[in-house]
C-alpha cells in the first residue's frame, strides 16, 4: 500500500484541548493527552503540535510502502533519516503514534481487514476492561477530593458483553451511594469522601467485581514525603499503609503506588497472583526503564499508553518483554481523550490481559463498544 495522501490537522480532545489528527489514505487516527504525565514518557511533540502538523502536510510520503505491522519500520526509518534523527520518537510520540496507527488503519482498510488482523490475525483473548469508578487526585475538580487519583471497579464475567453492563451498573449505583453531582474528566464520580470509605463502600457492596486504585503517587510526593491531604507519610510508612489497605481489601490493582523512581520501594508492595502491583510513571512505556522494573522486581503488572512512547513496533516488543517474564499487561486511553476507537483493536491485537479504558462519557464507550463488535465478529467465525 503506497502512501499517497497523508495529512495532519488539529483537533479538540475530550477536555476540548488541542491534539493531533492525522489521515492516511482517508483513514484516520487520533493521539489522546494526559494531564497526569509520567517525567520519562516521549515528549508529545517535537517541537510543537502546530509545528508537527505542519512538518506532516510538507512532507512526501508517496515512496513509501506499507504492506504489513512490521513496515511501519519503513515510517521510522524515513522520518529519522528526514529529520537527522538518533530515533523516530523524537518526532513526538502523539504524532508518530497517530501516523502510525492511521497508516495500519489504511492498511486494513485496503486489505478488507479489521485493525487487529493487521497486528496480530492469530489474536483470540478478549482484554479484560478497568474502569475508574471514583475519581480523585489531578483528576478531580473538587476541592476536597482525596488525594488518591482512581478507584477502580474489574468485572469477572466471561464476555466483554457482561463486563460492559456490569461497569455501567456498578457506576450508575455509585452515583446513588455517594450522592455525586458531578463527574471528572474521565467520568468518574467526584467526592470528598476519604480512601478508605470509597474502598469500604466498593468492598461491601458489590460482589461481582474486583477493586483497584491508581495511587498516582508522585503527583503528591513532596521533599522525600507522601503529602495526603489529612496525613504525610516517609517512603517507609507509605509501603506500609499501601500494603494495609491492599490486605485490608484484598485490593486486586494497586498502581504507582509510590513515587515515579523508587524502584526498590515498588519491589516492597505486596503482590501476588491475585495482587497485582502495576507500573505507570515508574515505567512510562519505555523499554530501558521496563528492563529495570523486571531486574528490581518491582511489578507484576504494566501500564501501557501507545501515546507515552509512539513506535507501535516498540509497544510489540513491550507487550513480548512482559509476556516473557510474567508481567501482566494492561493497555490504557489518557485523560484527554478522543473518539478514535483503536483501542480495543491495539488491546486485542497485541493480546493483552487488561484494558483501561474509563466506564463513562462518549469518548470511553466508544473504546468497549468497539470491543463488543470484535467480541461479535469473532462469534460469527466460531459459529
Amino acid at each position: 500500500m503506497i502512501l499517497k495522501r497523508v495529512r495532519a490537522k488539529k483537533i479538540k480532545d475530550s477536555r476540548g484541548e488541542p491534539t493531533i489528527e492525522v489521515s492516511v489514505n482517508w483513514r484516520k487516527s487520533s493521539a489522546p493527552a494526559g494531564k497526569s504525565k509520567g517525567a520519562y514518557e516521549t515528549s508529545p511533540y517535537m517541537n510543537s503540535l502546530d509545528w508537527n502538523i505542519k512538518s506532516i502536510n510538507t512532507t512526501d510520503f508517496s515512496e513509501l510502502d506499507v504492506n504489513s505491522f512490521d513496515d511501519l519500520k519503513l515510517i521510522e526509518n524515513f522520518i529519522k533519516n528526514k529529520l537527522n534523527l538518533k530515533d523516530a520518537k523524537q518526532f513526538g510520540a502523539n504524532s508518530l503514534f497517530a501516523l502510525e496507527c492511521a497508516t495500519l488503519k489504511a492498511l486494513a482498510y485496503e486489505s478488507k481487514k479489521q485493525l487487529w488482523e493487521i497486528i496480530n490475525p492469530k489474536a483470540k483473548n478478549l482484554p479484560v476492561p478497568v474502569g475508574n469508578a471514583v475519581g480523585g487526585g489531578v483528576h478531580s475538580n473538587n476541592e476536597s477530593r482525596p488525594t488518591i487519583q482512581e478507584f477502580l471497579i474489574i468485572p469477572q464475567k466471561e464476555t466483554i458483553k457482561e463486563n460492559y453492563k456490569i461497569m455501567r451498573d456498578t457506576h450508575k449505583e455509585i452515583k446513588k451511594i455517594l450522592n455525586a453531582k458531578s463527574q471528572n474528566d474521565e467520568g468518574a464520580w467526584e467526592t470528598s469522601r476519604e480512601a478508605e470509605e470509597i474502598l469500604e463502600i466498593l468492598d461491601d457492596k458489590f460482589s461481582d467485581i474486583k477493586i483497584g486504585m491508581d495511587v498516582a503517587a508522585s503527583s503528591f510526593y513532596k521533599e522525600r514525603k507522601y503529602c495526603y491531604k489529612n496525613q504525610i507519610l516517609t517512603e517507609k510508612f507509605q509501603i506500609i499503609y499501601i500494603n494495609s489497605l491492599i490486605k485490608r481489601f484484598d485490593l486486586f490493582y494497586v498502581e504507582d503506588p509510590l513515587e515515579e523512581k523508587d524502584f526498590e520501594g515498588f519491589s516492597n508492595i505486596y503482590r501476588s497472583p491475585n495482587h497485582l502491583v502495576v507500573g505507570d510513571d515508574l515505567t512510562a512505556t519505555q523499554i530501558d526503564r521496563l528492563k529495570k522494573a523486571i531486574s528490581k522486581k518491582s511489578i507484576n503488572a504494566m501500564i501501557i499508553k501507545p501515546n507515552q512512547n509512539g513506535s507501535l513496533l516498540e509497544l510489540k516488543e513491550i507487550f513480548e518483554i512482559c509476556r516473557r517474564n510474567n508481567i501482566k499487561t494492561i493497555l490504557s486511553h489518557r485523560s484527554g481523550e478522543t473518539l478514535d476507537s483503536a483501542l480495543a483493536d491495539l488491546a486485542f491485537g497485541f493480546q493483552a490481559d487488561f484494558i483501561k479504558c474509563g466506564i463513562a462519557t462518549k469518548w470511553r464507550e466508544v473504546k468497549l463498544k468497539r470491543l463488543c463488535e470484535i467480541e461479535r465478529s469473532l462469534k460469527k467465525r466460531r459459529a
